[in-house]
């Protein structure tokens, strides 16, 4: 992986939630390479610990870690491990999160849909339920368990994941538009209430990327874009879907101390220009 910025974490000690991911996993991959001591955290063990082995091999600090971002009793267990391996935390990286179907219409208008497909009225209350969970509370109890490190030693960031949704909602997917919506103000929330505490909250929101859980809604099994496909790329002016990487300076510009030192409370835009475009 080419880093995106010449940007020093030696001696940092990074924890990335949802690091079992493409993006995250990304993430991860770039802090060790900038030197950092990276705690990858996953319910998915077995890729948080194929992500270490691989970057251990390259000579990088990793450690995968078994984690439920949703049991604050589990998170702490993670945490003492991690205080124990590498040391208090740095920098928070929010990355677990997602969408589920039971929280998802089939149609994007309820004047299209028909018979026996999924309707706004028949959105699963525990579908809906899960994916706020999941999102909101899958950022909060992490906050709540690695921010203690840094209020004790007054300095350190957090980075929230949130999207194009929190801007405007997106069709068919209606609760999570508005869990990524929360973590947008929750970033500010933190933002203010950690100001004094030394501690910088930013968030970015990731234009459309093509990852495993969206492909089959962004192209066709022979490999064309869907019709959805193409309303997003007709909406971005530079044609085309974000790659993972180009997270990456965003992501290391919010959380270097000397760049972005007076930066708190923002959600950046990472998105070929898609939040910027009104259709004409």
């Amino acid at each position: 992986m080419t880093l995106p910025l010449n940007v020093d974490f030696t001696g940092k000690v990074v924890v990335v939630t949802g690091a079992g991911g493409v993006l995250c996993g990304d993430m991860a991959r770039a802090y060790a390479q900038a030197g950092a001591k990276v705690a990858a955290l996953d319910l998915n063990e077995e890729a948080v610990k194929k992500l270490a082995e691989d970057l251990q091999a390259q000579g990088y600090c990793c450690v995968g870690y078994k984690a439920n971002v949703l049991d604050p009793a589990a998170l702490e267990e993670v945490h003492q491990q991690v205080l124990k391996d590498l040391g208090p935390c740095d920098i928070l990286v929010n990355g677990a999160g997602g969408n589920n179907p039971r929280a998802t219409t089939d149609n994007e208008y309820q004047h299209e849909a028909k018979e026996g497909q999924k309707t706004f009225f028949d959105l699963d209350a525990s579908g809906v339920d899960f994916v706020f969970k999941l999102n909101f509370q899958g950022t909060l109890l992490p906050t709540q368990t690695f921010v203690k490190d840094m209020v004790e030693r007054k300095h350190g960031n957090i980075l929230n994941i949130s999207s194009m949704n929190a801007y405007i909602p997106l069709t068919k997917i209606p609760a999570y538009s508005g869990a990524k919506a929360a973590i947008s103000n929750f970033t500010q929330w933190l933002a203010t209430h950690f100001a004094g505490s030394g501690i910088r909250a930013n968030a970015i929101a990731p234009g459309f990327l093509v990852s495993n859980q969206n492909r089959a809604l962004l192209f066709n099994a022979d490999g064309t874009p869907t019709a959805r496909s193409e309303k997003i790329l007709k909406g971005t002016p530079m044609g085309r879907f974000v790659d993972s990487e180009e997270l990456l300076g965003g992501v290391f510009f919010l959380t270097d101390d000397k760049a972005a030192s007076a930066i708190t409370g923002v959600v950046l835009p990472i998105d070929c220009g898609f939040a910027a475009y009104s259709g004409v």
